[in-house]
């Protein structure tokens, strides 16, 4: 009899329990899956917050008081790091896929750098402005520009702490997920650079001129 009660309690659990390492109702194939649709929804949210955003900037360029801002040159050298940065990490899921292992290592430090170059290119752009008394209060223009860029960061910066943790797979033994962490992180720099263009060219070439010619109202 006790044979039997120890043989039931070994017994392995069934597909869709707990599996170690697994989580809790989830197979290993699942749970990627679930994180995938995850980051998906994230960005579909994100992206909604940021269009939200462009609407009520596009829609506060009509009021007398708007003075358009001229972009500085920091901005360029920021969006190139970013391009360089969405490259690379595609590239390093690639190698992921094919087991290279000391190129993937390779990549992901050099997109790391660039992610961090971006976020300190971008202060320095803030810091050009600043030092030439453009704040974010007194131009409606101003406070759009900081407040777009900074919620972009705030974006950026999420993405380097999960380029941390996909890099710190890369040195650890078992790396059997380090693919899919690094497909992922790939996916999520691809939108930050989508979606820093679409604010960039925004910011930089939309004026009230061109959104009443747009729209029909002048």
């Amino acid at each position: 009899m006790n044979n039997m009660h120890q043989a039931a309690i070994l017994k392995p659990p069934a597909g869709g329990y707990l599996q170690p390492g697994l989580g809790y109702g989830l197979s290993g194939n699942q749970r990627s899956s679930a994180v995938s649709v995850a980051l998906w929804l994230f960005m579909g949210v994100a992206t909604a917050l940021f269009l939200l955003f462009l609407a009520a900037y596009v829609m506060r360029m009509d009021a007398n008081d708007w003075s358009p801002l001229a972009m500085p040159w920091q901005l360029w050298l920021s969006t190139s790091m970013l391009v360089l940065s969405s490259v690379l990490l595609h590239s390093a899921a690639v190698a992921a896929r094919a087991l290279q292992v000391k190129r993937t290592r390779t990549l992901l430090i050099a997109a790391g750098f660039c992610g961090f170059a971006f976020l300190g290119v971008q202060w320095w752009g803030w810091q050009v402005l600043m030092n030439m008394h453009v704040t974010a209060s007194g131009n409606p223009a101003a406070s759009f520009f900081y407040l777009l860029t900074a919620m972009h960061g705030l974006h950026v910066a999420g993405g380097l702490l999960a380029w941390g943790f996909t890099a710190n797979t890369a040195w650890r033994p078992d790396r059997r997920r380090l693919a899919w962490r690094a497909g992922l992180c790939a996916r999520y720099w691809h939108f930050l650079l989508a979606v820093w263009v679409v604010l960039f060219a925004a910011l930089g070439w939309l004026t009230p001129e061109l959104v009443r010619l747009v729209c029909g109202t002048r």
